[in-house]
């Protein structure tokens, strides 16, 4: 494609957009109609449909030392550890309560992620609490895939022996940038040194798989910092990475305030940040892996993409489906394919509905069957890069219209029976998915609610 071609496709598609680990997105929820009584019913019923599939569980450890000024999640600022305990109870007797729901038997564990804020601001000994009160009684698939988030900073070799006899193998480093005036204006402080030794720990106690995330699009980032920053990352041979887009919504997240939109790089220049990043990443032998996604061949993920078992969800990638994710924690997301449902964003109140003995819900939304085809499609396009159109859908013919424009701009193409994304096009899904999203176009709104396509 010609330059000229490029730059008028980014600007044109460079909106806000959302990034699709849900359909419908969380924005356009039917919240009044949901209800306690509901979401225990999907719950409970969607289990016994599935439960010889296992389930996953999302934990959100939401508390960090120090705030990164470019973090969009759900965090609580303290250097006070005395909140660990009581955290964690809170935490397992929300698990007790769902346990009660799936009919108090075991229960086949499929995946465990850990999120936050920063899971490795918990001392080892409270991780391996938590883990073990989950585990207490269930069973653990023979696959089963347990991950964590980890601060390079703040991450010991104690954390790492203890998580991986638990049953943890797999663990993302959150790098973001290497560049020490990168990292000033984003609060976000770590060495080479300290990922460096992070690695080498976790490599000699047998880990598997690591991952590093990275971001483009952060404030004083260059074409320099970024090529230092892969280079760098490379160096320490990590089996996967994330090079994704910074999210910028100072609306929401007001600590991003610390810096202007004159300090981002936007639009084209955003791009080629991208662009050089990604391609070094290749030259490197990694493989894309669904959006902003990077793997050696010799990952999991990398097997699953191949193999059509690619599956996103709220905790991003995954290299399988299970049909139930319960989430764990504040602000946590539960999905069971069916009905979604989100807990308290605050501490306070997490603690005293737990405390009440009740599900610490405050909304979610119930599939219509229009929802749950739109949420294959978004699923397809983002895991796979192509959707089969399902026969008789009432919408086909609405959401074909809506993407002759982008079969002009040869980002898509279009028969009969498949909707796939060209290779450009595959820099633009998020944009191709809008097209899918009845209820963002029904809707027209996007710009006080998503961050930038680009």
């Amino acid at each position: 494609m010609k330059e000229i071609g490029l730059n008028a496709l980014i600007s044109k598609y460079n909106v806000a957009a959302p990034r699709y680990t849900s359909y419908p997105t969380v924005p356009f929820w039917e919240n009044a109609s949901f209800n306690e009584r509901d979401w225990k019913f999907q719950v409970h019923d969607n289990y016994a449909k599935s439960e010889a599939e296992g389930i996953s569980v999302y934990i959100h450890l939401p508390y960090c030392e120090s705030l990164c000024t470019y973090c969009g999640c759900n965090t609580r600022i303290t250097k006070n550890h005395h909140v660990e305990d009581p955290y964690i109870r809170s935490v397992l007797k929300e698990w007790e309560m769902y346990k009660n729901i799936l009919g108090g038997r075991s229960i086949k564990i499929s995946e465990i992620h850990l999120g936050g804020g920063t899971p490795t601001f918990f001392r080892p000994e409270n991780l391996m609490l938590l883990i073990n009160g989950i585990l207490a009684g269930n069973e653990k698939s023979s696959d089963a895939s347990f991950s964590f988030e980890a601060h390079p900073a703040n991450t010991t070799v104690e954390h790492l022996k203890i998580l991986y006899d638990l049953g943890f193998k797999r663990l993302s480093l959150g790098i973001q940038d290497f560049d020490e005036r990168v990292q000033f204006i984003i609060n976000r402080h770590q060495t080479i040194e300290d990922v460096s030794r992070v690695m080498e720990q976790a490599r000699n106690i047998g880990y598997e798989s690591i991952n590093f995330d990275l971001i483009y699009g952060l404030p004083l980032q260059t074409s320099e910092s970024i090529k230092m920053t892969v280079e760098r990352s490379l160096s320490m041979a990590p089996d996967r990475i994330s090079f994704y887009s910074y999210a910028h919504v100072p609306w929401i997240k007001p600590g991003q305030r610390r810096f202007t939109e004159q300090d981002l790089p936007v639009g084209k220049e955003k791009l080629d940040l991208y662009k050089l990043g990604r391609e070094i990443i290749q030259q490197a032998g990694y493989q894309d892996v669904g959006m902003d996604h990077f793997s050696k061949k010799t990952d999991k993920l990398y097997s699953a993409s191949q193999e059509g078992k690619l599956h996103r969800n709220f905790m991003g990638y995954a290299d399988r489906y299970t049909p139930m994710m319960i989430g764990l924690g504040v602000s946590s997301i539960s999905d069971v394919w069916t009905a979604f449902a989100q807990n308290v964003k605050t501490v306070e109140e997490y603690h005293q509905l737990i405390a009440e003995n009740k599900l610490p819900v405050v909304k979610g939304h119930l599939l219509h069957e229009e929802d749950i085809y739109i949420r294959q499609y978004i699923l397809d396009m983002m895991c796979r890069g192509k959707v089969n159109l399902i026969d008789g859908f009432p919408l086909n013919v609405k959401i074909i219209a809506r993407l002759q424009p982008l079969v002009l701009d040869g980002l898509v193409e279009v028969d009969q029976h498949f909707i796939t994304a060209t290779e450009i096009g595959k820099s633009f899904l998020r944009n191709i998915c809008m097209a899918f999203d009845e209820r963002l176009q029904e809707s027209n709104e996007c710009n006080n609610l998503f961050s930038q396509a680009i």
